[in-house]
């Protein structure tokens, strides 16, 4: 569906295998997956942060192994 953007558009950056999508879109399939870990309010990003943490505590256990493949898509 169409929009109309009144204001500016801020990119601040794109990684390596980064999408960026202005406009209309059928499907977007990831060509990689990662995953990480990170404590509460450690994957914040903005202007004007400010967190507050008494106490974080981050499960790293993955008994799966296997999260999101993405081997069809490239």
């Amino acid at each position: 569906m169409p929009a109309i953007v009144i204001g500016g558009i801020k990119v601040t950056s794109v990684g390596g295998n980064g999408t960026v999508n202005m406009g209309d879109v059928l499907q977007i399939a990831p060509k990689s997956t990662s995953k990480t870990n990170s404590g509460a309010g450690g994957g914040n990003t903005g202007d004007f942060l400010q967190t507050n943490t008494f106490c974080s505590v981050t499960n790293t256990v993955d008994p799966d192994v296997f999260d999101a493949g993405a081997k069809g898509n490239n």
